[in-house]
């Protein structure tokens, strides 16, 4: 194995859904062809589950990025920890103004910040402050080259959990997240929620919902929705958003390779998906 220059840019790109979605079906994906030849000599070949083999060895040594951090805590926590069946994992869930990067649901929801080392905490605040409008855990994950600065935040509330992955990539508790609900807010959590989600939030509380012309019906569930107690909207917030992810085939899911978890998951693959997925894998890479 080779580096002729791949950038992280590059294997950022290789690891997203579309570029993945897009190589499984068969399409022509230039980012893919270049990853290929920058891994190996012309006369060489590889399968494709080689070249993703590899590639994510080269973000693991080089370019721990936030696909890299994703995928351990899935790996580490979602299914090492936890289960499938137990417990949903969601990504860049919008939260107010900020991007929740991994959130884990299972008898209780934490919002995990992701600082990597090539990240900055210019938004941190901001961040942290928005998730604890919607959730009553916030945790943040990060590595050595931030651990001094995230010890010594001045802004950073004492309930926030920290944890570092570490350079052998296990995850170590800093300190756990603690629950904080003084900041929940209804109409955040309402526009998290889709249509079918809060009127059956509505339908449970009011055995009915609004009969009001369509242009104000949002308006008028939301009305519903903001005289229910917060105790008593909050286990039902949590429990549809954990009915949001489920892998349909735990079995196909099994056999998808560690560095694919997460991003399979967050897929929603079909049986379909699955079959193409083993095919690819089991083919040579293409190079152009």
């Amino acid at each position: 194995m080779e580096n002729k220059g791949l950038s992280m840019v590059t294997l950022t790109h290789f690891f997203r859904r579309r570029t993945f979605s897009r190589e499984i079906s068969g399409w022509d994906v230039p980012v893919y062809s270049k990853v290929v030849n920058g891994l190996y000599e012309k006369n060489l070949e590889y399968s494709n589950l080689d070249i993703i083999h590899d590639a994510y060895q080269l973000l693991e040594t080089f370019y721990r990025n936030e696909y890299f951090y994703k995928n351990t805590l899935f790996n580490k926590l979602l299914l090492g920890v936890h289960s499938l069946n137990t417990t949903t994992a969601l990504t860049e869930l919008p939260v107010v103004s900020a991007k929740a990067d991994f959130i884990l649901i299972n008898g209780k929801a934490v919002v995990f910040e992701i600082k990597t080392g090539l990240d900055n905490f210019e938004r941190l605040d901001r961040q942290v402050t928005n998730y604890y409008k919607a959730f009553d855990h916030v945790a943040l994950v990060t590595d050595i080259k931030n651990l001094n600065k995230v010890s010594h935040y001045p802004d950073l509330p004492i309930t926030v959990g920290i944890y570092l992955l570490q350079e052998n990539n296990r995850l170590k508790t800093i300190r756990k997240p603690l629950r904080w609900c003084k900041d929940l807010n209804k109409k955040a959590m309402f526009r998290i929620l889709r249509k079918r989600e809060y009127e059956d939030i509505l339908l449970e509380a009011y055995h009915d919902l609004p009969s009001v012309p369509p242009v104000d019906y949002y308006k008028g569930c939301y009305g519903w929705f903001s005289k229910l107690p917060m105790e008593y909207i909050y286990p039902r917030f949590l429990g549809n958003l954990k009915n949001r992810s489920k892998v349909k085939n735990q079995n196909l899911f099994n056999e998808v390779p560690y560095e694919l978890k997460s991003l399979v998951y967050f897929m929603n693959f079909s049986e379909t998906d699955y079959i193409k997925l083993k095919d690819f894998l089991k083919r040579p890479a293409r190079r152009n």
